[in-house]
């Protein structure tokens, strides 16, 4: 049904080594596909119903531990907000700007450690680095129940922000290395939707444990649940994500060789390669990635505002710390559905920035709406914006990452460029928590305005992007006299990136 070997030059593909560009300059459609490798963009060859009984295997073991890990991960890293309802700054005595530069410390290490820990992921196997990770924040977690003052709860939040940076980008990066690219969206999505189901249930746990009559402030029981939670299913990931296609036990051989073939020509040039520092940062040299970078920051203000003060936009209204929590929960479940609706239809059509932009274009019309009405005269809108910022602020995050990850075919480069574009999303809450001032609550009109600004700057940006990729690849089929997509080259041919005259993008 399919050829394959370990070598690349033995898959169909024309060039004696994978750093070849492949001459498609002359001759029809049909020559050129024949030239690249007999790899038709629909891979007719292959059995489909072999192909979707691989996928079922994988997302059976991979969704479901990749989905929970990072609803702990976010339910870490957000649920200081939920505490501040319950008067954590008070016990603690933090009060005007030090929450907002106990929020921003958060953010140093989780962009500094970011790319030397994702080094580590590479070396040593996402599925062994990132439990070990989570690990570390569970246990950090649990650390901040017994903080004290300002200074211990700083130092928390830098370990924090440390064990979390490399977590995002390493599951994205463990992701592609089982999935073809236009499997990717939905699968991130669904697990980043543990992020806003998160967020929900966060708001009902806080609700519970702020209920309990006990010696400890309802905070700490809030924070002891989740680091107990969070270590414990550390553990059991570590002992059961699979660490390879080629290791994955319950594969029959011939779904073996037709998953590892899968990855060869449409994800990566092989799970295997070794890593490669000085091939790795030439991601960097193309202005395109330069973009994508200045669009992850712009998308990580809105992210991180909803992230870090949804629960204080939501207070705004005037309703109690009980019922500020519970008012929290529908708009992150509809969060949550919007990012896997959006991410399904992105994958089925095959486009990336159009879906991306309407996710940002929802999301700054509800802060926009949020920010001009009178929101206790108008609570039922306000409320509904509420809604619209959450349709989108996730989405746009999910589909940026897998957009510059399916453009990116090397493993090297795209664990490179997941472990900067990612913090870069997050370090985006340095804006976010300092433009949330004090002063300005309960509204905070002019941080509502700024967070819609980003998001206006990162869809033009987008649509900047969008057509520069529709031009060149118009411009290298005219030159080479073929009409080819990203679908009709494989990517083991393409570790070169756009400096191969065969490369494609997909947008």
């Amino acid at each position: 049904m399919f050829t394959h070997k370990k070598n690349q030059s033995e898959v169909n593909i024309s060039p004696k080594s994978s750093n070849e560009s492949i001459d498609i300059s002359q001759g029809n459609d049909k020559e050129a596909k024949a030239h690249i490798g007999d790899i038709e963009p629909n891979d007719n060859y292959i059995d489909h119903k072999l192909e979707r009984r691989i996928c079922r295997k994988l997302d059976m073991i991979i969704l479901p531990f990749t989905a929970i890990m990072y609803l702990f991960n976010a339910l870490d890293k957000g649920n200081i907000s939920n505490a501040k309802t319950d008067g954590l700054d008070k016990d603690l005595s933090i009060s005007g700007s030090n929450w907002n530069i106990m929020l921003s410390i958060f953010y140093i290490p989780f962009v500094l450690f970011a790319f030397p820990l994702s080094l580590f992921i590479k070396r040593y196997n996402a599925a062994n680095v990132v439990p070990v990770l989570m690990f570390g924040f569970g246990c950090v977690t649990l650390l901040v129940v017994s903080a004290f003052n300002f200074s211990s709860l700083m130092a928390a939040r830098w370990f924090l922000g440390m064990f979390e940076s490399a977590f995002l980008p390493g599951i994205i990066y463990y992701l592609s290395n089982f999935y073809r690219r236009t499997e990717l969206a939905r699968r991130i999505a669904i697990f980043y939707a543990a992020s806003a189901i998160a967020n929900a249930f966060s708001g009902l746990l806080s609700y519970g444990c702020f209920q309990i009559d006990s010696r400890l402030h309802g905070w700490q029981i809030l924070l002891l649940i989740e680091g107990s939670c969070t270590i414990c299913f550390a553990i059991v990931a570590f002992c059961v994500l699979p660490r390879s296609v080629e290791t994955f036990k319950f594969f029959t051989e011939e779904e073996r060789k037709c998953a590892i073939h899968r990855i060869i020509t449409d994800s990566s040039d092989g799970t295997d390669t070794k890593f490669s520092f000085k091939d790795s940062i030439k991601v960097f040299a193309h202005p395109v990635t330069i973009a994508w970078m200045l669009v992850e920051v712009c998308i990580g203000v809105p992210l991180n505002s909803i992230n870090n003060w949804f629960p204080q936009i939501i207070g705004a209204l005037g309703k109690s710390t009980v019922e500020t929590n519970l008012y929290t929960v529908a708009p992150n479940v509809w969060g949550a559905v919007s990012l896997v609706l959006l991410a399904f239809l992105s994958d089925h059509f095959k486009v990336r920035s159009a879906f991306i932009c309407v996710g940002v274009i929802v999301t700054l019309i509800g802060f926009v709406v949020y920010g001009c009405i009178d929101i206790k005269a108008n609570i039922g809108a306000a409320y509904f914006s509420c809604f619209l910022m959450t349709t989108g602020a996730s989405v746009s995050s999910v589909l940026t990452s897998t957009w510059y990850t399916n453009n990116t075919p090397g493993s090297n480069r795209r664990a490179v460029i997941s472990s900067v574009g990612v913090p870069l999303a997050n370090a985006a809450g340095l804006i976010s928590t300092n433009i949330f001032r004090p002063q300005d609550a309960p509204k905070y009109a002019p941080a509502l305005g700024i967070t819609a600004g980003f998001g206006g700057l990162a869809v033009v940006t987008i649509a900047s992007i969008t057509t520069f990729m529709v031009y060149d690849n118009n411009r290298r089929n005219k030159k080479q006299g073929v009409n080819l997509t990203f679908q009709d080259v494989p990517t083991c041919a393409l570790s070169e990136g756009p400096n191969n005259p065969s490369y494609r993008w997909m947008y």
